[in-house]
């Protein structure tokens, strides 16, 4: 007679000689199958045999461990071939195990058998006499195991099919948005509506999801065939952003404005954890937003979030990534083309940007645009303008008191604005409050119209950067330029006379010009008072003008890798600082070009 165990074993070999055709999982289905044909009165007879239920709690513990098993065993064989292959080392180790844990799990269903064969025939009262070993609890324990094992690489296998298939997913949308279509129907519900939820979108004028879930039908048809601007920013996107949008998407919607197309904008917002106070803070934005937005954070896929932060290159500040009617994306950020000219730069192509630059001048129109009604008319009115910053108030007090008396000694009309600084905002505040005290000169007192200034410039910059041009002349490149850099320094002032910009300069010299008027005084008889005042200004720079410097945040987006110095023409020197970020650890913070004397 066979001893315990060998039995068994020539039993599970007898059914895997059967079963040879098969596949590993079909072998085990069929094992169970006729296991449960036979033994699937087991379960009701066991409340007969109350003595024996520890034993009887063990085969069932067996059971379903085997049944498990053979799940995980068709779920191996199930894996699908386009995302995974044997080279991969968790599939690979799991197929070889797969002979074994198949072997233990017949075997398993084999020891169950005998020992419902020997409680059904000898009795319970035999069964509780015997003190042999008993194989099933062993077995239970080796099975569960091989189950552990085996969940833990299908874990890993399912980890990597997931990641195949976000790589797959990632470069279909980054060639979709390359590709036309027939319309931006598949590209925007690719982006925005990867889970096919069909109230994707809140209109901001009704407050109210867009589409009808009834109909269980992607709704984004309010955006069919126009050209669609992504505004893609964070929680942090500020009011100045939002109010000055807000005005150029109001004035787009003017019936007048010489649009074939008009274009829509969708708010998606960057979130990566939202806490109960960030959903408020985002419910607020939403709220005062007038264009489409996401509902929600969430529904926007991880790859979406990946193609915005590695394609569109979305770091912190806001982004305007625009899509034409058929879904392509024509400019990855047109943000810098939205703050200088407005939907006046529709189509917002590189093209269109290209020719706005040829149409545009040095003169100060460029720099002030629609900001200040006032300014403009003192440009009709062919009026000297001193627009002046800097956040100096003895400074601003002896400056603002010397071009008075020039002016008035030289008799020409001139007016003076206060812009305030691209930094410092309460410095700004209160050298603002001091000016109108002291009726010092014309200022803007609201914080938008500031801001919107000093990002129009620095938008200028980019625009310029993005397009490749940066050539010495470029004379709206270099004064753009030399304004910056004199911001980040101190004082500065730009004279025009109407349109035309006579000088652009640093305070101090400035200053100098206008105490030292008596110096200069005659030659205003002989050349005039705008040739004078140029050619001084110009002997006070002499050779040893200093160079410039600029600071770049490392979340501005794409910054230039080099520059020139307006000043000296030389290429500036590159320095990067560190933050060290709780979330990111150290990572580059400030980007500082600059150049010293040579």
């Amino acid at each position: 007679m066979a001893s315990s165990g060998t039995k068994e074993h020539l039993t599970t070999v007898t059914i895997f000689n059967m079963l040879a055709i098969y596949k590993w999982g079909v072998k085990l289905v069929l094992t169970l199958f006729a296991f449960a044909w036979n033994y699937g009165q087991f379960d009701a007879q066991t409340e007969h045999g109350a003595p024996l239920k520890p034993q009887f709690n063990i085969l069932k513990d067996l059971i379903g461990t085997a049944l498990e098993v053979t799940h995980c065993v068709i779920e191996f064989n199930g894996l699908p071939s386009k995302y995974i292959t044997l080279e991969v080392p968790a599939l690979s180790s799991a197929m070889a195990q797969i002979p074994s844990a198949a072997y233990w799990t017949v075997r398993s269903i084999v020891v169950c058998t005998y020992q419902i064969v020997s409680f059904t025939s000898k009795g319970y009262e035999f069964a509780l006499s015997t003190t042999e070993a008993w194989e099933p609890s062993t077995l239970a324990l080796k099975l569960k195991t091989i189950l552990e094992d085996l969940r833990k690489k299908m874990k890993e296998c399912i980890q990597y099919i997931e990641e195949m298939r976000d790589i797959e997913s990632y470069q279909m949308l980054v060639n979709l948005f390359k590709i036309a279509q027939i319309d931006n129907m598949k590209a925007l519900e690719a982006l925005i509506c990867p889970r096919d939820d069909v109230q994707a979108l809140l209109d901001g004028f009704t407050k109210k999801r867009v589409g009808n879930l009834l109909t269980h039908i992607v709704n984004l048809n309010v955006l069919r065939k126009k050209y669609v601007l992504l505004l893609i920013s964070s929680l942090d996107i500020t009011q100045d952003e939002l109010s000055i949008l807000e005005q150029m998407y109001y004035e787009s919607r003017v019936p007048n404005i010489k649009l074939q197309n008009p274009y829509e904008i969708v708010w998606i917002p960057i979130v990566d954890q939202l806490t109960d106070a960030r959903q408020r803070h985002f419910e607020l934005l939403q709220a005062s937003m007038t264009w489409y937005s996401v509902y929600h954070p969430s529904i926007i896929s991880t790859t979406s979030v990946k193609i915005i932060r590695e394609e569109w290159h979305f770091k912190n500040k806001p982004i305007l990534v625009v899509l034409d009617y058929q879904g392509r994306v024509v400019y990855p950020n047109a943000i810098h083309m939205m703050w200088i000219w407005g939907s006046h730069a529709f189509p917002f192509t590189t093209l269109r940007e290209e020719a706005l630059w040829r149409e545009e001048a040095w003169r100060l129109e460029l720099l002030v645009d629609g900001i200040d009604a006032t300014i403009l008319s003192w440009i009709r009115e062919r009026k000297y303008i001193f627009v002046y910053g800097g956040d100096d108030m003895e400074w601003i007090r002896t400056f603002t008191k010397e071009a008075k008396a020039v002016a008035a000694d030289a008799r020409i009309l001139l007016e003076m604005v206060y812009v305030g600084k691209a930094t410092k905002r309460e410095q700004v505040k209160r050298v603002i409050a001091n000016i109108v005290q002291e009726k010092l000169s014309h200022c803007w007192q609201d914080p938008a119209m500031i801001w919107f200034f000093w990002t129009r410039l620095e938008s200028m910059l980019f625009s310029k950067f993005q397009l490749g041009k940066d050539e010495e002349d470029d004379l709206v490149m270099q004064q753009i330029k030399r304004m910056i850099s004199f911001d980040r320094e101190g004082t500065w002032a730009v004279l025009s006379r109407g349109s035309s910009v006579l000088v652009n300069e640093h305070g101090n010299i400035l200053w100098s010009a206008l105490f030292e008027y008596d110096q200069w005084k005659e030659n205003v008889a002989l050349q005039g008072f705008d040739a004078a005042f140029q050619t001084y200004v110009a002997t006070l720079r002499g050779n040893s003008h200093p160079c410039c410097r600029f600071e770049f945040s490392h979340y501005a987006g794409k910054i230039p890798e080099s520059m020139k110095c307006p000043e000296c023409h030389h290429y500036m020197e590159k320095y990067t600082t560190f933050l060290c970020c709780h979330d990111e650890g150290i990572v580059p913070s400030l980007l500082a070009l600059s150049t010293t004397n040579t």
